[in-house]
């Protein structure tokens, strides 16, 4: 199977860390924002030499970078965003996650080079729409979170075999279709299509009864609700079933998570693809590996039916703290270190090495950037010195398991 033909697994870069993250533990492509026309206003973006050096680094190591361009603009954005789109072209960008017809018909223009890929915003949802987008240009639509397995089988059987299909597999998932809310817009003023959602449907709501003011009555039984809270989507046990309906990327959610966030799952999807790709079960430590990452209560979204929701809280749960991260190590597995958490001498730890399984192991002795011991890791990014139990590559990934008995609510 040659680069053309094999799945992609497609993960977020918030910002640096978080796309050297991302490309050292398996991605085939990453997807990241410039300083506007994303819709995730708070997450990180790439300016001009920020973009340049993304491109780069990615470019060198065989990883694609797509860059949004996926709000929904005003005539005084759009009179701004051919030169926008000329300075991604020059970039080397390979492709545009667009939304919006008229910035379609830009990209074509002002990007000739990069790809053009329908975002979710647009909610395709069948064929014909899928093929007159095709039809103007574009090479991918990133289909709504909304449809099946068998939906997209029908649209796959539907379309021409050169037109991509990417879709979520993993991530928070949105109350509204496809992302399209207004909720925040009425709430606080912040446009949700513009970038800005404040998330409204993550909070706690009573009722307020007019004749009694300030006095919040519960909606349910047992208190308030988080009425509008989605589950987040977790397909790490049916890639198989991704790849047999026609999806050809899989994309990871998450430019506002976290590093770890993104190495960690990106780690899990890496082996989750190439396992399907070998006609092998998915070992279960890559189960729980998306347990080990900050989430809410997991679904399998909308592709084997409704997800349900989870209305008790909107708590995000994880099972680790990140500890340290490796900056460079020798043979022998002598490591220079900078500090996340707070960690001891004597601590159980796990070290997280890309393309292969967690590895646990006891703490030995610390010491600092002078090369004295030191009673704990107790400064933050503190430079540390300490010997793993093998060579370990740079951005390999130190954690300690929370001591919490309760991790959430695992795969529904």
């Amino acid at each position: 199977m040659d680069n053309k033909t094999r799945p992609e697994v497609l993960a977020p870069a918030g910002d640096r860390e978080k796309l050297v993250m991302a490309v050292t533990y398996g991605a085939d492509a990453v997807y990241l924002a410039g300083p506007g026309y994303g819709m995730r206003a708070a997450a990180g973006t790439f300016g001009p030499k920020d973009m340049a050096w993304a491109v780069g680094y990615c470019h060198d190591r065989g990883v694609k970078v797509y860059v949004t361009v996926n709000t929904i603009p005003t005539d005084e954005q759009m009179d701004r965003l051919p030169e926008y789109l000329e300075r991604l072209d020059s970039a080397d960008a390979d492709g545009l996650i667009v939304s919006d017809l008229g910035v379609l018909t830009l990209a074509k223009k002002y990007a000739p080079h990069a790809a053009v890929h329908i975002s979710t915003q647009a909610g395709v949802m069948n064929a014909v729409t899928a093929r007159a987008f095709h039809d103007l240009g574009a090479s991918r639509v990133v289909l709504a979170r909304e449809m099946t397995l068998e939906q997209i089988a029908a649209l796959r059987a539907r379309t021409p075999k050169e037109l991509e299909l990417e879709a979520f597999c993993h991530g928070a998932m949105c109350v509204a279709f496809s992302g399209r809310c207004v909720l925040s817009n009425y709430l606080t003023g912040r446009d949700a299509n513009q970038g800005e959602c404040a998330q409204p449907c993550r909070w706690k709501y009573h009722v307020v009864e007019e004749k009694r003011p300030g006095e919040y009555m519960e909606l349910t039984e047992d208190g308030g609700t988080y009425l509008f809270n989605s589950r987040d989507m977790c397909m790490i046990d049916h890639v198989p079933e991704l790849l047999a309906a026609g999806v050809t990327s899989l994309k990871i959610e998450g430019r506002t998570k976290s590093a770890y966030y993104a190495a960690a799952v990106t780690n899990a999807y890496r082996h989750a693809v190439d396992a399907a790709l070998a006609g092998q079960p998915l070992a279960p430590v890559w189960r729980e590996e998306v347990l080990s990452v900050s989430h809410r209560s997991y679904s399998t979204g909308f592709y084997f039916g409704q997800p349900g929701q989870y209305t008790a809280d909107a708590c995000y749960f994880s099972r680790h703290d990140v500890v340290a991260v490796v900056e460079r190590c020798d043979g022998e597995g002598r490591a220079v270190l900078t500090q996340r958490n707070r960690f001891f001498p004597g601590d159980e730890l796990e070290l997280l090495l890309p393309g292969a399984e967690p590895l646990e192991f006891i703490s030995g002795e610390i010491r600092d950037g002078e090369d004295q011991p030191v009673p704990a890791a107790s400064h933050p990014k503190m430079e540390l010195h300490m010997r793993l139990p093998m060579c370990a590559p740079p951005n390999a990934i130190l954690r300690k398991r929370r001591t919490e008995a309760k991790f959430g609510h695992g795969l529904a």
